[in-house]
């Protein structure tokens, strides 16, 4: 059966997060329990398992059996990923205040990045907060207009797996699950590993971190 699955399997096992933006197909086959089960029976060997956000938006492989020394190498790995999760937070912020949404993202949300341009262009605010986040190590915009800026921002969101641009000539993007299990992972660090992320970093991530 597992033959059938081959290329999912080998998605998953490289780290891929299957959304209905990311991979439809895909997405709709993990809906099927039985499927699951195949999944996980497969997956045993390897200390591996198949886990989802708890909103179900997105499915990865997580490990099965947390020993003490996956741990140790686990909580170091969180550690190291705080340098692209105080970016990614700040970004979802960034995104909230120029399109007024009152809901952080979360997958299938639409954006528009010359509507973001025109919006950010106009307040300094804005601007400033831009500028701010594509200087940072993981956007590393040189660029000093917004435009260009926010261009590399969803370039690097979308080699990321963040966001999924269906039509390469427009400047439409869908908002994949991977945004969902960054907001479950950030409070994962900050509840379960006890990692504090700083507020003066992330000013005003309350809401996506309660």
């Amino acid at each position: 059966m597992m033959m059938q699955y081959s290329y999912l399997l080998e998605q998953l096992l490289g780290g891929a997060f299957v959304c209905e933006v990311s991979d439809s197909e895909a997405f709709r086959q993990l809906q099927n329990e039985q499927t699951r089960e195949a999944f996980d029976q497969y997956l045993r060997p390897l200390n591996r398992r198949l886990a989802s956000n708890p909103e179900g938006t997105v499915w990865f492989l997580a490990w099965r059996e947390l020993t003490q020394p996956l741990r140790e190498q686990l909580s170091q790995q969180f550690k190291d990923t705080l340098d692209s999760l105080i970016p990614m937070l700040k970004l979802l912020q960034l995104a909230q205040e120029t399109l007024g949404h009152e809901n952080v993202l979360t997958a299938n949300d639409i954006l528009n990045r010359h509507e973001m341009a025109a919006r950010i262009e106009n307040n300094p605010s804005l601007r400033e907060q831009l500028h701010g986040l594509a200087q940072t190590r993981f956007f590393q915009s040189q660029s000093e207009d917004v435009a260009g800026q926010l261009k590399q921002v969803f370039e690097r969101l979308r080699s990321h797996g963040y966001l999924h641009q269906p039509h390469k000539d427009r400047h439409h993007y869908l908002v994949t699950g991977k945004i969902d299990y960054l907001i479950d992972l950030t409070r994962f660090i900050r509840e379960e590993e006890n990692i504090q992320i700083e507020e003066e970093q992330v000013p005003n991530q309350e809401d996506l971190l309660a």
